[in-house]
C-alpha cells in the first residue's frame, strides 16, 4: 500500500520547490521506486516549478527516474466519483427527505465551494491501490491543507446522514409491516472513509513542515501543527525545512540580518519541535526552475550537500524600469478585496490600505477583515484580533477581525435546529411519520460542517460588513480558494433557484413556506453581492504579488480569471522590492537581477494597470510603527497614473 508524504505550510514559503526537489532527490537515491507527486493546490503551480507540462493525469518527468507528476483537477476528479456512485446516492438522500430523485438530481449537479479537499480525498482513496511506492502532496497554503485532514470526520458524518435516511425504509416496514435490507452503497461508503482515515494516520502518512526564517511563517507553524490529524489521531511533524534560509553572511549588511534571522528560527523550531529533524534550504537568489535544479536543490537540502552553483541561473536580459515616488491609493469603492499568492504580503497590504485610508479620511471608518482560514491579522497588528470588528492600534474607526466560519456556521446551525424543531412539531397525523423522520434527516445533516463552509460564510459576512458602511477591505484566502469565494454567488444562485422551484411543489406544508420564504431572502442577498462583486464603482480587486516568476505566473492566471468573473482590478501592489542599498553581495544582486525582470516583464504584460512597489523591510511589519512606516511609501512603476506623485 502506498505511503504519503504531505509537505505542509503557510503559503508562499516553497512547499511547490521543495516537494518537488524531494521527489527528484528521493528517485535519484532510490531508482526503482515508483514517486508520483501529487499537486492539491487548487491553484497549481507545480508545472511552473516543474517547468513541465502536468494536468489531472500523471505525467512521468522524463530524465528523473521514476517519477510522475499530477496536478489535481476538483471538478474533474468529483464528477468521475459521481459517475460511478449517483445512483445510489441520489437513492439514499431521496429516502430521507420530502423531495424526489427528479428535485434532487439539479442541486448535485450544482457545484458549491469547498470540493478542492473532497477530490484532494477520493485522489488519496484512489491511490491507496496504486503502483507507486510514495506518493508526495504539495497541499493548499495551511488553512486549506488542515482542512483535508478533517475531510474523513466530515464524511463520516455525512454517511450518518445517509443511515438516517436509509432508516426512513426501516421505520415504514416495521409500522406497515414488511422488510428492507441495508443498501450496500453504505458498506461500501464507510470502508473507503475507514481506508483514507488510515491513509492519512501517523501508521501510512508523515508531515513535513516548510517554513522560512521570518517570523509570521514560524508562528503560523506553530499554531497549526496540533490541527493536522483524522478524529483524536494527531499526525505528527517529523520532518522540517527551513526554506531560504542564509546560513552565514559575506560583507553585505542585508545578508548578516537574514543569518541572523536564521540562526534565531533554527533556535525557535527546535525548541517547538524537539523531536524533528531540521534541514535546511539555502536561498539561492534567484528561482530554482526545472529538473535539473530542483534535483541538484534536493541533494542540498535532504543528503546535506554544498549548493552547488548550477543552481544559481541568470536572469534574461531585461529592460530598465524608471520608478517615481508616489503615495499608497486611496479606498475609492465600499469594498477591496485583496488577492494573491500565499505568502505574498496580502494580509500586510490590507491592513496598510486600511491605515492610510484612516490618514486621509478621518471621518470615515476603515474595515479590514480576514477570511483566510488561517489567519494572520493578529500578527501584524502585533493585537488579538477577533471573531467580530473591534479596534485596532487604539483608533476607534480603524476595525480588524479574523472570521471563524466554522463557529459561525454552528451558531446558524443550532439557530436552525430550533425553528426546525417548532416547524415540524404539529403537523397533520397522516404524515407525522414521514416528517420526524425528515426532521431527524435534517438534524443529522446540520452535525455536518460542509467543505467550503470558509466560502459560503465569507459571503454572507461581506454583506454584513458593507451594511455597516464606512470601507471595507477583505484580506482573501490564496488564490485557489480566493477564486473560490468569488464563484460562490453564482453558484449559490443556482442552488437558490433549484431550491425554490422544488419547494413550490411542498407550499401547502408550513416547513416548506418558511424554508422558501428563507431562501429567496438569501438568493435575494447574495444577488446583491455578485452585482457588487461585478461593478467597479462598488467594489475594486488588488492583485498583491512578489517581483518573482512564480508569483508572476500566478498573477498572469489570476487576472484572466478575474477578467472571466467580471471583477474590476484596480491595481497591482508588488511586494518586497530590493532597495539599491540592499545588493551589494553576490546573492543580492542576483536577487535584484531577478526582481528587475520579473517588474519589466509584469509591466510590459500589464500595460493600462496600476503598478505599484513596495519595499523589502529590515524588519517584519507587525504593529502601529512599522504599520505606518510601511504605509507611508511607494512607487509607482506604471500602468495607470498614480493616484498623486510624492516628492
Amino acid at each position: 500500500m502506498a505511503r504519503f508524504t504531505f509537505f505542509i505550510g503557510k503559503g508562499g514559503v516553497g512547499k511547490t520547490t521543495v516537494s518537488s526537489a524531494y521527489a527528484l532527490h528521493r528517485a535519484a537515491a532510490e531508482p526503482r521506486r515508483h514517486l508520483l507527486l501529487l499537486s492539491t493546490d487548487p491553484a497549481h503551480s507545480l508545472a511552473d516549478v516543474l517547468q513541465v507540462k502536468v494536468r489531472d493525469r500523471a505525467v512521468r518527468l522524463r530524465s528523473a527516474g521514476r517519477v510522475w507528476a499530477r496536478q489535481l483537477d476538483a471538478d474533474r476528479q468529483i464528477k468521475r466519483f459521481l459517475a460511478g456512485e449517483r445512483h445510489d446516492l441520489l437513492a439514499l438522500l431521496s429516502k430521507g427527505s420530502l423531495f424526489t430523485r427528479e428535485e434532487l438530481e439539479p442541486l448535485l449537479d450544482t457545484s458549491l465551494p469547498g470540493m478542492s479537499e473532497v477530490a484532494a480525498l477520493l485522489a488519496v482513496h484512489e491511490l491507496l491501490d496504486s503502483e507507486y511506492h510514495e506518493i508526495v502532496v504539495d497541499t493548499a497554503p495551511m488553512g486549506h491543507a488542515i482542512r483535508l485532514f478533517q475531510m474523513p470526520e466530515h464524511f463520516a458524518r455525512f454517511l450518518a446522514v445517509l443511515e438516517t435516511a436509509a432508516a426512513r425504509d426501516e421505520v415504514l416496514a416495521k409500522h406497515f409491516g414488511g422488510s428492507v435490507g441495508r443498501a450496500a452503497a453504505l458498506d461500501r461508503w464507510s470502508e473507503m472513509v475507514q481506508r483514507v482515515e488510515q491513509a492519512l494516520s501517523r501508521d501510512q502518512s508523515r508531515l513535513v513542515l516548510v517554513t522560512t526564517p521570518e517570523r509570521f511563517s514560524l508562528n503560523e507553524a506553530v499554531r497549526s501543527a496540533p490541527m493536522f490529524g483524522v478524529g483524536d489521531s494527531n499526525v505528527p511533524i517529523t520532518e522540517i525545512v527551513l526554506n531560504r534560509a542564509v546560513p552565514k553572511a559575506e560583507n553585505c549588511t542585508r545578508c548578516r540580518r537574514l543569518a541572523r534571522q536564521t540562526a534565531s528560527a533554527q533556535k525557535f523550531l527546535r525548541r517547538e519541535f524537539p523531536a524533528a529533524k531540521l534541514f535546511l534550504g539555502e536561498d539561492p537568489g534567484c528561482p530554482i526552475l526545472g529538473l535539473t535544479a530542483l534535483r541538484a536543490f534536493g541533494a542540498h537540502v535532504f543528503a546535506n550537500r554544498k549548493l552547488p552553483a548550477t543552481v544559481r541561473a541568470l536572469p534574461p536580459r531585461h529592460a530598465a524600469l524608471e520608478l517615481k515616488r508616489t503615495t499608497w491609493p486611496r479606498l475609492t469603492t465600499p469594498l477591496t478585496l485583496t488577492l494573491g499568492k500565499g505568502g505574498v504580503g496580502k494580509t500586510t497590504v490590507s491592513a496598510a490600505l486600511a491605515v492610510h485610508q484612516r490618514s486621509v479620511a478621518k471621518r470615515e471608518a476603515a474595515t479590514v477583515c480576514s477570511i483566510d482560514p488561517a489567519p494572520s491579522l493578529d500578527d501584524v497588528f502585533q493585537e488579538e484580533i477577533g471573531d467580530a470588528p473591534k479596534p485596532a492600534l487604539h483608533d476607534s474607526k480603524l476595525l480588524a477581525a479574523e472570521f471563524d466560519a466554522v463557529a459561525r456556521f454552528q451558531r446558524w446551525s443550532e439557530q436552525l435546529r430550533a425553528r426546525l424543531a417548532d416547524a415540524m412539531s404539529g403537523e397533520q397525523s397522516g404524515v407525522h411519520i414521514d416528517l420526524s423522520l425528515d426532521r431527524k434527516f435534517l438534524l443529522a445533516l446540520l452535525d455536518v460542517v460542509p467543505p467550503g463552509v470558509d466560502e459560503i460564510f465569507a459571503i454572507f459576512q461581506i454583506l454584513d460588513l458593507l451594511q455597516g458602511g464606512g470601507r471595507v477591505v477583505i484580506d482573501m484566502a490564496p488564490t485557489g480558494h480566493a477564486l473560490e469565494v468569488l464563484q460562490t454567488p453564482a453558484r449559490l444562485l443556482a442552488w437558490t433557484r433549484l431550491l425554490l422551484k422544488t419547494l413550490s411543489r411542498y407550499r401547502k406544508l408550513a416547513m416548506a413556506r418558511d424554508a422558501a420564504v428563507e431562501v429567496a431572502t438569501l438568493e435575494q442577498n447574495v444577488r446583491e453581492l455578485r452585482n457588487i462583486l461585478r461593478d467597479e464603482a462598488r467594489s475594486s480587486v488588488v492583485i498583491v504579488t512578489l517581483p518573482e516568476p512564480l508569483p508572476n505566473y500566478e498573477t498572469q492566471r489570476l487576472m484572466q480569471a478575474l477578467k472571466e468573473l467580471r471583477a474590476p482590478l484596480s491595481a497591482i501592489v508588488v511586494n518586497r522590492v530590493l532597495a539599491p542599498e540592499d545588493r551589494s553581495c553576490r546573492r543580492c544582486k542576483l536577487a535584484a537581477d531577478w526582481q528587475a525582470f520579473s517588474l519589466a516583464k509584469l509591466q510590459r504584460e500589464l500595460r493600462g494597470t496600476a503598478v505599484y512597489m513596495a519595499r523589502e523591510f529590515d524588519l517584519p511589519v507587525a504593529g502601529g510603527q512599522a504599520l505606518k512606516r510601511f504605509s507611508s511609501e511607494l512607487w509607482w512603476a506604471g500602468g495607470a497614473k498614480a493616484e498623486k506623485s510624492g516628492p
